[in-house]
């Protein structure tokens, strides 16, 4: 029991030593991981459609 009251106390302090990101950079953030994930999805989809049409004209 003793061990995880120390483990709390370990994480409360070290929670203290974290730098939040502010309102704008949150909103960076947000907007290039939201770009990245569209621009990935779009490759896939393309690729997706690229390789289907591939196999069907040698079907």
């Amino acid at each position: 029991m003793k061990n995880i009251a120390k483990f709390f106390v370990g994480v409360k302090k070290e929670m203290g030593k974290v730098r939040w990101p502010n309102k704008k950079e949150m909103m960076t953030y947000s907007v290039a991981t939201i770009s990245f994930i569209v621009i990935f999805a779009l490759f896939f989809v393309g690729s997706d459609a690229l390789l289907g049409a591939i196999m069907k004209v040698f079907q």
